[in-house]
């Protein structure tokens, strides 16, 4: 059986320095990715933490950065904390296309039997609709932002 293989694409009215800092700013994710950030010096070989943006600062997801090429791709290993054996692998590709920017997330090498796909495979459709949107409009989708059970499956993808 082939290990699934979770691929996003979407184009954004942005530039790629701007996609970068909204992947990669912890701030700045937070505005979009239901009040969660991402932290990390963002260097091969780092740590990389999905918290949340609270004064508890829980880590939703941990990774390490495998390859850091700003703006143009980001590879981060995923996991649950609670699950760190449970690896699979993200890729962020930034590629400017006509005056926009393409921008393609690819989820993959999960181990067999990982529960992680079902986690992140409806997480990731609304997590990069609200970068999308935030980035055009200046405002987030509210399915990733508000306190719903959706926000918490899309602060997992």
């Amino acid at each position: 059986m082939t290990k699934p293989e979770l691929v996003y694409t979407t184009y954004i009215r942005t530039t790629p320095e701007k996609l970068w800092n909204a992947i990669t700013n912890p701030e700045f994710a937070r505005q979009y990715w239901g009040g969660n950030e991402n932290v990390s010096d963002w260097k091969p070989g780092s740590k990389w933490e999905h918290v949340t943006g609270d004064p508890e600062r829980a880590i939703r997801v941990t990774g390490k950065v495998v390859e850091s090429v700003p703006p143009r791709r980001l590879v981060l290993t995923w996991a649950d904390p609670a699950n760190e054996a449970d690896v699979s692998r993200v890729t962020f590709e930034i590629e400017p296309v006509e005056g926009e920017v393409r921008l393609n997330v690819i989820h993959g090498d999960f181990k067999p039997g990982s529960d992680m796909v079902n986690k992140v495979s409806g997480g990731w459709p609304r997590v990069l609709s609200s970068l999308k949107s935030f980035l055009e409009t200046g405002q987030p989708l509210k399915a990733a932002v508000c306190g719903s059970k959706h926000a918490t499956a899309a602060a997992h993808s």
